[in-house]
């Protein structure tokens, strides 16, 4: 479960290979003159699913692919591109006993690069495979390239709340709130004076912005150029900023979060959502173990419910968890 260098993954840097155009790509050569693939009986099934949400057509989409067996590097590439989703996730099955003893083997990719960790593509995925199994397992455990996570569940009226244990935080360096202000284009004001910006990773790298009011939370309009040189001088590997908020306006909401980038805003950021509970367990915005709910992606159209908690032993916060639902939406065939 333990990761010796987690602070070196950041998924700014992991997305800025995006290709702005997918004509003759890889997907291409499989296509003969008529437009008909010239090997349809390559077929790859997938399933359509929102994350961090009970209803349908809110909370972050996730496409996986059930079973990514014969499919190369450069495909899988080209199959995220072609979703144009956040990330997609391919899983590998292997034998019964490897899979109880090693996890499901499954790869996350965004349009641009392979991921070795992301937040809501681990609860999805975790989801889907625990729909499609008859058993209906307690724990779905993923062998990711970051590690081994393990997904909890349990059934309510809602559904099926899954919940993830991401990696023990790595705490970074805390930045200037003068700086970071003016390179968000906020007031130091702004800035939520008692809580400090700090970097933190559980698997992925965010520098946790706490902004004092929901109305600065909302007004953000992100110079990218800005932020990435921020960025890039603070020799962090590239971080993302990921903003929040106690000021809620519902009472059983703890945070409003916001993660934007030049590619467009999150819907829900599990990745980040995992750092933010260990800051706030650090900081006392919230109490050891408590499940507190943070909601995200309001500001683009698609509301997300983000469960989070964390453990403290002494000083060391551990055991962090970020959980929700997800909706199964559609399924299908890819046919290459």
């Amino acid at each position: 479960m333990s990761d010796p260098t987690p602070m070196k993954f950041s998924r700014r840097a992991l997305i800025r290979g995006i290709t702005a155009s997918t004509a003759g790509g890889v997907l291409s050569k499989y296509a003969g003159a008529s437009g008909t693939s010239a090997a349809a009986n390559r077929r790859f099934p997938y399933v359509q699913i929102d994350v961090f949400t009970s209803k349908r057509l809110e909370g972050n989409q996730l496409v996986v692919f059930t079973d990514a067996r014969g499919l190369t590097d450069a495909e899988m590439q080209a199959l995220a591109r072609e979703t144009s989703l956040q990330e997609t996730t391919f899983v590998f099955p292997r034998d019964a006993a490897t899979e109880r003893r090693e996890g499901v083997k499954v790869r996350i990719f965004n349009p641009g690069d392979e991921l070795p960790f992301a937040g809501h593509p681990t609860l999805g995925t975790s989801n889907v495979l625990r729909m499609q199994d008859p058993a209906h397992p307690t724990t779905v455990l993923l062998d990711l390239k970051a590690g081994k996570i393990p997904v909890v569940f349990r059934d309510d009226t809602r559904g099926a709340f899954g919940e993830m244990t991401q990696l023990d935080p790595v705490f970074g360096k805390t930045h200037d709130r003068d700086k970071v202000a003016q390179v968000i284009g906020l007031r130091p004001e702004d800035l939520d004076a008692d809580l400090p910006i700090q970097t933190v990773s559980t698997g992925l790298v965010f520098v946790v912005v706490p902004i004092r009011t929901l109305k600065a939370l909302q007004s953000l309009r992100l110079d990218f150029d800005r932020t990435d040189a921020y960025m890039k001088a603070g020799g962090e590997n590239a971080l993302d900023f990921h903003y929040v908020t106690r000021d809620t306006g519902e009472p059983k909401v703890r945070l409003r979060a916001r993660n934007i980038d030049r590619f467009g805003e999150d819907p829900a950021t599990g990745s980040a959502s995992g750092c933010t509970a260990a800051w706030m367990v650090k900081y006392g915005v919230t109490q050891p173990d408590e499940l507190v709910l943070i909601r995200q992606g309001i500001e683009a159209n698609r509301p997300s419910e983000i469960f989070v908690r964390a453990s403290k032993d002494g000083e060391r916060i551990k055991n962090v968890r970020v959980g929700g639902y997800a909706v199964k939406v559609m399924d299908g065939v890819v046919i290459l």
